[in-house]
């Protein structure tokens, strides 16, 4: 059976870990992070949990690889984009209030 290379992605704040491997074609993706060794080397990473993409596009667990793949392992959010964005203009729109307050 041919093989082809693929590359397996995962950033942490401090350290970015990639591994480049040869795998069987037909290979799919969790089947490569397994073989990689990655799972024991990160033991914070969950595939019930962590969500995975190749090349920035999130993609399933039995999706079968492609020659030149790069799989990426991704950390959960530590807290809600949409959420974030709301308290920003709140504490914007309040600073705003605050100010033309001032200005009177």
């Amino acid at each position: 059976m041919n093989q082809i290379n693929i590359e397996i992605a995962y950033a942490l704040p401090e350290h970015y870990y990639l591994k480049s491997l040869k795998v069987a074609e037909g290979t799919m993706v969790q089947t490569a992070i397994l073989q990689s060794g990655i799972l024991q080397q990160f033991t914070d990473i969950d595939l019930r949990e962590n969500k995975v993409g190749i090349f920035s596009r999130p993609t399933k667990l039995t999706d079968i690889l492609k020659e030149g793949d790069r799989v990426e392992i991704y950390r959960p959010l530590l807290a809600d984009p949409k959420e974030i964005r709301r308290k920003r203009a709140a504490e914007q729109a309040a600073q705003a209030n605050k100010e033309k307050g001032v200005q009177k």
